[in-house]
């Protein structure tokens, strides 16, 4: 039911689109006649005007018709040469046959004779109409296919973003659950209570995580919620090594994020940085100008294994296909931002 009415519509736009060119065509010839046939009457003028908008009509339609029955019988895709050549000798033919029933049906009526060079030029006129008018149509095809093959261009590469985003998720989540069994068995021995309360985080977090897998996105507010209880399993496994400040605007938290962006930030962080009493990662999650900000203080890992940012560049690609606004990094000697693109 939508289909038909989405081609009903598509028609409907055609049509007004083909018959406000056609009428601009007639009045431009109406006026050009009146100034360079002036000793003929208005209302000749007139009914020349209704006859070629009959006659632009009757050869639009019949090429256009032609061009259906055409994609039908002779695609493209099955001799691309002898499409373009059958559309180009059947529209001339048409073209010509038009003319000859003005020649025995039109021109006795008419208030001047047409011979010799005229005649022949009518001929040659209406020959290269045939061809602009199908070169029109061919050309309408291979834009089309121009078009498709860059709509499928953009949605194999988002989906192959989004693959490599996924895996980067499906790399965290067992690295992180591996930290978080660690820390929880430590806590078994030194408390229970506060291990209880980890192991209810734990199981929030990966909720979270099940329920949002496949989401392209999710509210900030929600978003925010699985944060919380991840960064308390973080600050439960590093302590004072990790701090976390948030500043989060009202009107920012039914926007939009890709779900887990602020967990791919935050072991980013982690990842990259000394963490310690001593050299505590203070990592500031606020809102602002439509973005998403995530900053933290500088104390570089001499060594890190196997960086060479992927996350952030999966991040970057896949905030390039859901919003017009870019993904943004600043880095100086005593920080790293990332701004993330409210969606």
């Amino acid at each position: 039911m939508n289909a038909r009415i989405t081609i009903g519509l598509r028609e409907k736009k055609r049509l007004l689109r083909t018959y406000s060119i056609i009428f601009a065509i007639v009045v431009v010839g109406f006026i050009t006649r009146i100034y360079v046939l002036p000793e003929l009457s208005l209302p000749f003028h007139l009914l020349m005007a209704l006859a070629s908008l009959l006659l632009v009509a009757v050869i639009w339609e019949s090429f256009y018709g032609i061009n259906k029955l055409l994609n039908r019988l002779l695609p493209y895709e099955r001799s691309m040469s002898l499409r373009i050549v059958v559309q180009m000798l059947l529209g001339i033919a048409v073209a010509l046959l038009v003319r000859y029933i003005l020649k025995v049906f039109g021109e006795p009526y008419m208030p001047f004779r047409i011979e010799g060079f005229f005649r022949l030029s009518t001929y040659v006129l209406y020959i290269f109409a045939a061809v602009a008018l199908n070169l029109g149509f061919i050309a309408d095809y291979f834009i089309g296919r121009w078009k498709d093959s860059i709509r499928l261009a953009e949605r194999l590469e988002r989906e192959k973003t989004q693959v490599q985003f996924d895996n980067l998720k499906n790399q965290l989540n067992p690295h992180f659950l591996f930290n978080a069994l660690s820390s929880l068995n430590s806590l078994i021995y030194e408390d229970q209570a506060l291990a209880s309360q980890f192991l209810q985080q734990l199981s929030k977090v990966y909720r979270y995580l099940l329920q949002h897998q496949a989401s392209g996105q999710v509210s900030l507010a929600t978003e925010l919620d699985f944060i919380a209880n991840y960064t308390n399993l973080l600050q439960t496994r590093f302590g004072e090594g990790l701090r976390f400040n948030f500043d989060i605007r009202k009107d920012d938290l039914e926007r939009g994020v890709v779900p887990v962006s602020l967990q791919v930030l935050i072991e980013n962080a982690i990842k990259h940085n000394v963490l310690n009493k001593a050299n505590p990662l203070t990592i500031t999650i606020e809102t602002g100008a439509g973005y998403l900000c995530v900053c933290n203080n500088r104390h570089p890992k001499n060594i890190i294994d196997s960086s060479n940012r992927q996350g952030l560049q999966n991040l970057r690609s896949l905030y390039a296909y859901l919003s017009a606004e870019p993904m943004n990094v600043e880095e100086t000697s005593t920080s790293f931002t990332v701004k993330l693109p409210l969606l």
